[in-house]
C-alpha cells in the first residue's frame, strides 16, 4: 500500500479526481460557494490525514502537476487573441486600471504587514498575494519570502475572489464586461478568471489580460516596496 502512495501517479489521481467532485457538487448545488478548488484541497487533507499520508509522499504527484501552471497560464492568450480589438480599443483603461488595482493591493498588504509588526519574510510572502501562482513564487523567492505562504495567500485570494465576485459586481451595478473582466482578474488571478469565463468570453479574456499586467506591475512595484 505504501508503494502506492508514493507513486506520483497517486497524487495526480487524487487531485484529478477532488477536483472532479468538487466541480461535480459546484454544479448540482449551484452555490457560489461550493469552489472546485477549495472542496479538492479540503478531500485530499482529509485522505491524506486519515490514511497519514506523508505529504512528501503525495506531492510526488503535485509536483507534476505544478509543471502545468505556467503554460495553463499562458494558454489564457488564446481568448485575449479572440478579443483583440477591444483591447485595442480599451488599451489606456486597461493598463491604468491593472495598474491601480496592483497598486491598492500590494499598497493594503503592506500598510497591514506594518500596523501588525510583521517581519520582511512574512510581508515579501504576502505581497504578491493577488497574482498568479507561477509569479507569485518567483517573487516571493527573490525578496526572502516564505513560498508555502505565498501559496496558501495566492489560493485563499482566488477562492474568496471568484466568490464574492458576482456579488460584488451586482452590488456595485458594473455593467461593463471589460471593466468586470479586469476587476476579478486584478484581484483574484486564475482562480478568478476561471470564474469570469462563466460570467461571459469578454469577462475571460479581459481577466486573463489583467493576469498578465498585474503580474508585471506587481514584479517591478515589489522592488520598490521589499
Amino acid at each position: 500500500m505504501s508503494d502506492i502512495f508514493s507513486s506520483p501517479f497517486f497524487g495526480i489521481a487524487l487531485s484529478i479526481l477532488t477536483f472532479w467532485i468538487g466541480v461535480k457538487l459546484q454544479k448540482q448545488l449551484k452555490s457560489v460557494l461550493c469552489n472546485p478548488l477549495l472542496i479538492a484541497i479540503l478531500l485530499t487533507s482529509v485522505v491524506l490525514l486519515a490514511f497519514d499520508i506523508p505529504y512528501e509522499s503525495y506531492n510526488e504527484g503535485g509536483a507534476v502537476i505544478n509543471m502545468f501552471l505556467t503554460p495553463a497560464t499562458a494558454c489564457l492568450a488564446v481568448s485575449i487573441y479572440t478579443k483583440i480589438q477591444i483591447l485595442k480599443k480599451n488599451c489606456i483603461p486597461i493598463v491604468v486600471g491593472c495598474t491601480v488595482g496592483s497598486l491598492a493591493s500590494m499598497g493594503s498588504v503592506w500598510l497591514l504587514c506594518q500596523l501588525f509588526g510583521l517581519d520582511e519574510a512574512m510581508t515579501a510572502s504576502l505581497i504578491p498575494k493577488s497574482i498568479t501562482t507561477p509569479i507569485a513564487m518567483e517573487v516571493c523567492q527573490s525578496h526572502g519570502g516564505i513560498v508555502p505562504v505565498t501559496v496558501i495567500a495566492v489560493i485563499f485570494t482566488g477562492i474568496l475572489g471568484s466568490i464574492l465576485a458576482p456579488f460584488l459586481i451586482r452590488l456595485f451595478r458594473v455593467d461593463n464586461p471589460v471593466t468586470a473582466g479586469l476587476a476579478i482578474g486584478a484581484c483574484s488571478h486564475a482562480v478568478g478568471t476561471s470564474r469570469a469565463l462563466e460570467l461571459g468570453e469578454t469577462e475571460g479574456a479581459m481577466s486573463g489580460l489583467a493576469i498578465g499586467v498585474c503580474g508585471i506591475i506587481t514584479v517591478l512595484v515589489s522592488m520598490i516596496l521589499l
